[in-house]
């Protein structure tokens, strides 16, 4: 069984009524609901860490345990303090997969293992989205079609100010014309990452059957297999 922990800012959702409607119980509810409902239920042991919590909720027992880290944040990524971002930084290297979603673009842990500034062009215009499969025999796409359609997203733009992925598995189009790389792979140590653009709190994107199947099978691909082992050894 594989345990994932979703760690979550959940700022927005106790500020914004808006948000509150959407995602009543938080976005890494709503994400964990992915994870612990329908047929794959069974596999997954699944925990949630937010931003307020000791130590951001990711004591280094939680990272111990942890096979996924899924990591949502958007408007306190300065909050997080460097120590865990250390922490988390030395499990993905130790095996730990990583998914860093939406705007996490930004936070200081996937700035770290990327060695970039991760910025972009952005407008919040509630414009149709596709998101293409561009590599259909990706483990990521799996079950899916040729695209995902979001009827309202906000708009993410290059340049995208990240190394080029190992693989690509998602391009974007918006209404406006614009184009973004949304689904990038990387390997940083023996930890699989997998940036994924969708999911802005506005917008009842993580209920969208489609992104919750992207999601399911990232964690599978990120899940720690043979070839990248999960050695963590003594702490000092």
């Amino acid at each position: 069984m594989r345990t994932i922990t979703i760690w979550n800012e959940f700022r927005h959702e106790r500020e914004d009524d808006e948000v509150a409607a959407i995602y009543p119980d938080g976005i890494h509810e709503a994400l964990a609901e992915c994870f612990r409902t329908g047929a794959t239920g069974d596999q997954y042991e699944v925990q949630t860490a937010t931003l307020d919590e000791p130590e951001h909720g990711l004591t280094a027992d939680v990272l111990d345990e942890t096979d996924v880290l899924l990591w949502w944040g958007h408007e306190a990524h300065d909050e997080v303090a460097d120590e865990i971002v250390d922490r988390v930084q030395e499990r993905v290297l130790e095996g730990m997969g990583l998914l860093v979603l939406h705007s996490a673009h930004y936070s200081k842990i996937f700035k770290r293992l990327m060695g970039t500034t991760c910025s972009l062009q952005w407008r919040e215009d509630g414009e149709t989205e596709r998101l293409w499969v561009v590599d259909p025999g990706h483990p990521i796409t799996d079950g899916l079609g040729e695209c995902i359609e979001l009827p309202e997203t906000e708009m993410y733009g290059e340049p995208f100010d990240v190394p080029e992925p190992d693989q690509l598995v998602f391009t974007s189009w918006f209404e406006g014309g614009e184009v973004f790389r949304s689904g990038c792979c990387y390997r940083r140590g023996s930890g699989r990452i997998f940036y994924f653009r969708p999911g802005h709190e506005t917008y009842p994107i993580y209920e969208n059957e489609e992104i919750q199947q992207v999601l399911q099978n990232a964690v599978e691909w990120a899940t720690p297999h043979e070839g990248a082992p999960r050695s963590f050894g003594e702490r000092a």
